[in-house]
């Protein structure tokens, strides 16, 4: 038998763990299967979204520039955590980190203005009334 190494005994209680997260989710995957009802009925065929009963085609195309609006989120969101970061760092950092969150500010805020320029940011009722002939 192979003697125990510390690692090994610092991995015991992640090991644990697992198998217990694993057995937890099979049985509650096995006991929905076989407490549920099973049967099929036209109400659990029909889309249900916000207690509201749904009307019209559920397939339409949705505008590009929605999707673009959530990538810019995005982005601004994860450059909000880093400027958090250096923030609360910025003593540590002294010049060269003021230097380099300024040169990330600055490229973030031309990419915006590029995007500005660009009608990136132009859509929904204001941007349909000047495209109207």
């Amino acid at each position: 038998m192979m003697p125990v190494t510390p690692q090994q005994v610092e991995l015991i209680p992640l090991a644990i763990y697992t198998l217990f997260a694993v057995g937890l989710i099979g049985v509650l995957l096995l006991a929905a299967r076989y407490l549920g009802s099973g049967r099929e009925t036209a109400e659990k065929h029909i889309p249900f979204e916000s207690g509201m009963v749904p009307t019209g085609n559920a397939r339409h195309a949705s505008q590009v520039p929605f999707y673009l609006i959530a990538i810019f989120f995005i982005v601004f969101d994860v450059e909000g955590a880093f400027i958090i970061a250096w923030a609360t760092s910025w003593d540590l950092l002294g010049m060269p980190g003021l230097v380099h969150i300024t040169l990330f500010i600055t490229v973030l805020m031309l990419g915006l203005v590029w995007l500005w320029m660009k009608g990136g940011l132009d859509w929904g009722p204001s941007a349909m009334r000047g495209k109207r002939p």
